[in-house]
């Protein structure tokens, strides 16, 4: 099962309600909606950064659950994600890779 780093942040220019009650009946949902990936497993870790429009969460599964997963807050937020590589797993294709090279250069 692949992990992803998604990086989020507010849209500035996504139809944000002005009205507070409006604005926090949409926060509202959004919060449901991420409670939701969690409860279900596929979002692992949730979290804001200080400046309190942008943040990061961890992810399981595929990549089609992830593009889902990023387009249920689509306009009201911007993702950048990035599938993670296990360090262990990293390290044993780099080793292997060198390798390689070092026998290739022989």
């Amino acid at each position: 099962m692949a992990r992803f780093l998604v990086l989020w942040r507010r849209n500035p220019v996504a139809p944000w309600p002005t009205d507070p009650v409006e604005y926090l009946k949409l926060q509202e949902r959004i919060w449901a909606g991420i409670d939701n990936l969690m409860k279900k497993g596929e979002v692992k870790e949730f979290g804001l950064f200080l400046d309190g429009i942008s943040g990061y969460a961890i992810g399981e599964g595929d990549s089609a659950t992830a593009f889902k997963n990023v387009s249920m807050f689509v306009p009201y937020f911007e993702s950048e994600v990035h599938e993670i590589i296990d360090y262990e797993k990293a390290k044993e294709i780099l080793r292997g890779l060198m390798k390689a090279r070092a026998e290739a250069a022989k």
